[in-house]
């Protein structure tokens, strides 16, 4: 997931990015516990090779240290809120243009720059102790602790295989692939005798490692040694900002800290089934939780051509995701319901129209919508029916698809509960744990949606039936 650094000339609003693996795993309470034992002293070399190669002072008030979730960084002095505590300038941040202009031309638009970077990071690997990188790239982390999806094995993958996740993760990896396919006959072409051929394996690492680390610039993207290393808080109102002027990024703290506090930023609003993609973790109660859901028009749906015209011509499908998923137009994204009683904000209404779609029976109706859409504001069954009964169908029709979900989730969930394991390995524990937390909020996001279509069901179905009741008084 890479997101863009706001620049000082625009706004001071944060979107980030960095989830490395569990070393930058949310606690319950959003921040990371420390071991006093070890934050005085780690990597003490680091930043003073890194303002060495930039020329300039990196920072005054910080200091590496670790906490239970990895490498992290502590305030080495008093930090008043508004102080700026560092600036990495632009000339130490990886970019894809650490590649030779051969390379760069070999590669063309088949590899996206997160691929492209992920190539870099290969090139300076297999140069070991000759790249300029070395230090940096030694502390970043190993294959071994992420925990990003793409590396489950298939008895790990199959226990969130009711999620959209599993998906998207079978979609990743092929894009990874293609991608790779790409990096190696470049690197064949123009380093046979300098770098071997780097294999699958190497690069999904390196992939990875861009995907959950790099920052989206004006400029492209890039990598950003030391800020790497700051955990996130929740509650932190601490940015990433790209000041194109003076050619550096810098984080200003929002808050007061005393010698030997963690210090944090706050990389963004990510749902569980992003954290876990991309980042390798999830939150075990994570409000921006949310379920990708599909719908299709049936095969044997004798008006399957005209509907799916008609949802092509106005548009009705399409998805504003601001998450990991390619949206596609049958693909819709549901949040929390938090009222049972309100107007069910966190159902699309793309997806209600979708549903109105589907339960049309006759040509007739279908044309009522698309002339009732371009009388608006051309998309097409954004209005309620007017007969309350066909709009009790349409709902229900949604209603029954969120409850056959539920009930996979519930069985997934029933089966991690009751598996016994006494004897698991870290790995499996850590990933055991991220798939009950996806699993959980995506439960809680299908139940919310039921409750409300349930109570709009009841309250239709008491509006229809009044009439008939009156009928036989």
């Amino acid at each position: 997931m890479l997101l863009c650094i706001p620049t000082v000339k625009l706004f001071g609003f944060q979107q980030r990015r960095n989830f490395s693996s569990l070393a930058k795993c949310f606690s319950l309470t959003g921040k990371s516990p420390l071991e006093p034992q070890t934050q005085a002293s780690l990597d003490k070399d680091f930043i003073p090779w890194l303002e060495r190669i930039a020329g300039a002072k990196i920072t005054n008030t910080l200091s590496i240290g670790k906490s239970t979730y990895g490498r992290s960084l502590f305030a080495s002095k008093v930090i008043h809120a508004g102080d700026c505590m560092l600036k990495v300038p632009f000339n130490v941040q990886i970019t894809p243009d650490e590649l030779s202009p051969d390379i760069r031309v070999s590669l063309t638009d088949e590899v996206g720059n997160i691929g492209k970077l992920a190539a870099v990071l290969i090139r300076e690997k297999k140069k070991g102790q000759k790249s300029r990188w070395v230090p940096y790239i030694s502390r970043l982390p190993q294959p071994a602790e992420m925990h990003s999806t793409i590396f489950w094995g298939e008895d790990e993958f199959s226990m969130i295989r009711c999620s959209a996740v599993h998906k998207e993760t079978v979609k990743q990896k092929a894009q990874i692939e293609k991608e790779f396919s790409f990096v190696a006959q470049a690197f064949k072409q123009h380093y046979p005798m300098v770098i071997e051929r780097p294999y699958l394996e190497d690069f999904m690492y390196a992939y990875a490692l861009v995907g959950s680390r790099a920052w989206e610039t004006s400029k492209g993207i890039s990598l950003i040694p030391f800020a790497d290393f700051m955990n996130h808080d929740g509650l932190s109102a601490s940015i990433v900002l790209s000041d194109e002027d003076n050619q550096l990024s810098e984080v200003t703290a929002d808050r007061n800290y005393s010698p030997g506090d963690e210090v944090f930023i706050k990389y963004g609003e990510f749902s569980n089934a992003t954290l876990m993609l991309d980042f390798g973790f999830t939150v075990p109660y994570n409000i921006h939780d949310e379920v990708q859901i599909q719908m299709d028009v049936p095969n044997d749906d004798p008006l399957r051509d005209m509907k799916l015209g008609l949802l092509q011509t106005h548009h009705t499908r399409i998805v504003k995701d601001i998450n990991i998923f390619h949206s596609s137009c049958d693909t819709f994204t549901i949040k929390e319901v938090k009222s049972t009683s309100g107007k069910g904000r966190g159902i699309p209404q793309s997806l209600r129209a979708f549903a109105r779609v589907l339960c049309c029976t006759i040509p007739q109706e279908l044309n009522d919508l698309s002339k009732e859409a371009a009388k608006n504001d051309g998309r097409l069954a954004r209005l309620p029916f007017k007969d309350r009964s066909r709009e009790l169908e349409a709902h229900k029709i949604l209603l029954s698809h969120i409850n056959r979900l539920i009930e996979d989730h519930s069985a997934c969930i029933k089966e991690l509960e009751e598996s016994k394991c006494y004897f698991v390995s870290q790995r499996f524990a850590v990933r055991r744990k991220m798939a009950k937390d996806l699993l959980y909020g995506e439960l809680r996001v299908l139940r919310s949606a039921a409750e409300w279509l349930n109570h709009y069901c009841t309250t239709l179905f008491s509006v229809t039936s009044k009439p008939i009741l009156q009928s036989l008084q």
